[in-house]
This record gives C-alpha cells, sequence and structure tokens, in this order.
C-alpha cells in the first residue's frame, strides 16, 4: 500500500492535529551561513530549527527510529531536517533515507534544505520514495540575499556577497523544477526579516510558484544571541498577516509552523518527550563500529553522584551512556536504567552471571571489587575500574580512552571475603 501523502502535518494542516512526525537529525554540517542562524547543537531547552540534543549515523538513526515508533503510533512521517543542512553531506542524508524506506516502506519521507546542493539528488531521492521538501528561500534578488549570507560553500569555494546570493537561489530554482519533475510536493519556507526581506516575500512567493512550488511557508525571524541579527526585532503579528495575505495571492500559504527543532518527535508544537530524548542520546552513544557492541558504563553508586559502593555489597548497578561527544572531545552523560545485580553467595557463578548481565558495558565504576569478580569480568569484556569520587569524572576518563587520574583511584586490597566466595568484603 503506498503512503498517504496528504497526511504530512507540516503540508496539512488538519493532519496536525492527529498525525505525527519524527526528524532524524543525521546532517551535522552546512554548505551556506546565514546571518539570522547559529547551530547549537545540544541545547535541551531551546526549541528552533539547528538545535538538537545530539548527531547521529544512519544506522544510530535507525536505532533511535525503532524506539519511536514502538511508542507512538501517531507518528506517520520520517523528516531530515538538519542540524545543518542534509545535502551538505549528501551521502549521510541518502544512506539514512534508502535504510528507513527499506524498513519502513509505509512512512511518508521528507527533507528540509537551503536548495543548494538538491538538485543532483532530485531523482534519488524520489527513488527513495521521499514524497516532500522543504526549500529554504529567503531572497530571489542577489542584492537583498546579499545582507542575509555571510557565505555560500560550494564543494571547496566560498562566495559571498551578491554572487553567493545570486548562486543560491539559481541552485535553488533548479533544485524546485527537479523536484516536481519527479513528483515530489515542494513547500518554501521564507524568514521574514524586517527591514532586509519583508517587503520581498511577495516577490519570493511569485517566482517559485512560477516554478509549480507548492505552498509557502512565512516564517517571523527568531533573534538569536551572538548571531548578526541577534539585535533585529521580530515583525508583529500584523506585519505577518499581511505578507502571508500578499503571499497568498501567488500560492497555499501555510500558517501552522512551530519551528520545529532537528530532533522533533510528535505534534506539531509538542516538546520532545523525555523518553524519546534519552533514546536519541542512547542512539547517539552507539558506536560507529557496528562489532562494538558495548556503549554503556555500570557503576557502584548508592545515590547515582558517587562512585561510592563496593561490588560485594550492591544490589543495583547504575547504567550511564555518553549523551554526546562535541568537538572539544568531552561529553555529557545520561542515567539509562539501573540492573539489579545477581544476590550473594554462589561463589564464582554470580560473577558469571553477572558478566551477562554486563555484556554490554565496556566498563565497571567500582569502590572495590575482589579478585575473582575483577578476573571473571575482565575476561568478559568488562573493564573493572576501581575508584572514589564523582560519576561524571570517572565516565569522562573510560569514554575517553584515559587513565583515572590518581585522587580518583583506590588501592584496595580484599580479604578472603573477595576471594570469590561470592559474599563480597563487609
Amino acid at each position: 500500500m503506498l503512503p498517504d501523502i496528504t497526511r504530512h502535518p507540516c503540508f496539512n494542516e488538519t493532519a496536525r492535529h492527529t498525525v505525527g512526525r519524527v526528524h532524524l537529525p543525521v546532517a551535522p554540517d552546512c554548505n551556506v551561513q546565514c546571518n539570522f542562524c547559529k547551530r547549537v547543537y545540544d541545547c535541551a531547552n531551546e526549541s528552533r530549527p539547528g538545535v538538537t540534543s545530539a548527531v547521529l549515523t544512519p544506522p544510530q538513526a535507525v536505532h533511535y527510529l525503532e524506539g519511536v515508533l514502538e511508542n507512538d503510533r501517531r507518528l506517520a512521517v520520517v523528516g531530515i531536517a538538519g542540524p545543518g543542512d542534509p545535502f551538505a553531506t549528501a551521502a549521510r542524508t541518502l544512506e539514512t533515507l534508502q535504510l528507513v524506506h527499506d524498513r519502513w516502506p509505509e512512512m511518508l519521507l521528507c527533507v528540509a534544505s537551503n536548495g543548494l546542493n538538491v538538485a543532483p539528488h532530485a531523482a534519488r531521492l524520489a527513488a527513495l520514495g521521499v514524497t516532500h521538501a522543504t526549500l529554504t528561500i529567503n531572497a530571489v534578488d542577489p542584492a537583498i540575499g546579499a545582507a542575509i549570507y555571510a557565505w555560500v560553500r560550494d564543494s571547496k569555494r566560498i562566495y559571498r556577497g551578491a554572487p553567493a546570493a545570486a548562486l543560491l537561489w539559481d541552485r535553488q530554482a533548479e533544485a524546485i523544477r527537479l523536484l516536481k519533475q519527479q513528483g515530489v510536493t515542494v513547500k518554501i519556507n521564507t524568514i521574514v526579516m524586517p527591514g532586509i526581506n519583508d517587503h520581498h516575500v511577495a516577490e519570493i512567493a511569485r517566482k517559485v510558484a512560477d516554478l509549480r512550488a507548492d505552498a509557502i511557508n512565512c516564517v517571523p525571524l527568531y533573534p538569536v544571541a551572538g548571531t548578526a541579527m541577534a539585535h533585529i526585532e521580530p515583525p508583529s503579528t500584523q506585519a505577518m498577516t499581511e505578507i502571508r495575505a500578499e503571499a497568498a495571492r501567488h500560492l497555499a500559504v501555510m500558517a501552522h509552523c512551530t519551528r520545529c527543532r532537528a530532533d522533533a518527535v510528535g505534534l506539531l508544537g509538542e516538546r520532545v518527550p523525555p523518553e524519546f530524548e534519552l533514546r536519541l542520546l542512547s542512539s547517539a552513544a552507539l558506536p560507529l563500529n557496528p562489532s562494538d557492541d558495548r556503549p554503556y558504563v555500570a557503576v557502584a553508586t548508592l545515590e547515582g553522584t558517587l562512585v561510592n559502593q563496593h561490588l560485594g555489597e550492591a544490589e543495583r548497578l547504575a547504567i550511564f551512556v555518553r549523551a554526546h561527544q562535541p568537538q572539544d572531545g568531552r561529553g555529557g552523560f545520561a542515567l539509562v536504567e539501573t540492573r539489579r545485580a545477581p544476590p550473594p553467595g554462589g561463589g564464582q557463578q554470580r560473577w558469571l552471571e553477572l558478566a551477562q548481565v554486563l555484556k554490554d558495558c565496556r566498563a565497571l565504576l567500582v569502590a572495590g571489587a575482589g579478585e575473582s569478580p575483577r578476573s571473571v569480568l575482565t575476561s568478559s569484556g568488562v573493564k573493572v575500574v576501581m575508584m572514589e569520587g564523582l560519576i561524571e569524572e570517572g565516565l569522562e576518563a573510560i569514554y575517553r580512552g584515559a587513565e583515572i587520574r590518581a585522587p580518583l583511584r583506590r588501592q584496595h586490597r580484599c580479604g578472603s571475603g573477595c576471594a570469590g566466595s561470592g559474599s563480597g568484603c563487609m
């Protein structure tokens, strides 16, 4: 059965109340620098394009998608909308779309792009089942575009000023033309910037309508601190009403946009549920090498902040995952779950059972452990690290492949109670 293309909530205002979408944040880079844009990946509390709590590889995206589709039956659309531009790293985008289409052919697929590098991939997108595309077009006059774009990168060449804006519009027009030839529904997003392009939106609408675009979404500027347009006040509600009315003379206007994050999931306007954010972070921590199936670290802790429990005393172990790894190499960490440790007694069998409990963990942080559990766990691939102190500092060292610094290390000498009896040191 072919998917019902009318059910896309960003293209159908009626569908938005019952149909959800999920964005897969697999596109980290951008080939256009807009003067209103600052892509800060890791921000859980800011809802705007270019923001995500993590960036995924294509296999990680499939792992993430499995979880959200199991838990939210309203989802009918899978999109790629950043946090950069999907076609600045086209191979990642196309691989992700291929994996999703092969696994879930009933899902609607869409992409959102600045349009610079879309045209070469138009036919492939259609072949992969992409039914909807959104192109952000903020100017069709290079003189106006020169004030909007700091630079445009085409392959290895950087363009600035009016030449950059002219190149971008030429590529955007070609992308619309080729996407429509392939039967793709095309929506145009235009960011309305007072004093820069607010008087120009109707002309954009006219031009893209001539190219057979299907709709236009006029989006008020969202001033972002640290950008060249941070000082510009957003257009008023009245101004946006008038601008949309002018654009509507040329083609259909979308007016229910919620300025989605690059990792948005659910109905339009809903915040990302905590369980989905955790799934995203867990998926991002999965190793790039599929043969490495140990993304987690187990911790013996009493309260979830310090490594302060001996292995023999721990009834439960906290399981952590690296949430992200930004450019400085430091990462945040998320508690995935707690797991019950095998009960005391049973000698070495207890530690063999624990090795199975921790089979997806690369390390175990404990205040102390006997020779027998250390030997069994190490042989099973779990590195046992004895330390005392902040969990985060221990996790940082483990995921960076560094040694635990001296003040955190615990030189432990176990008595006979840890020699393999299973009772631990009490």
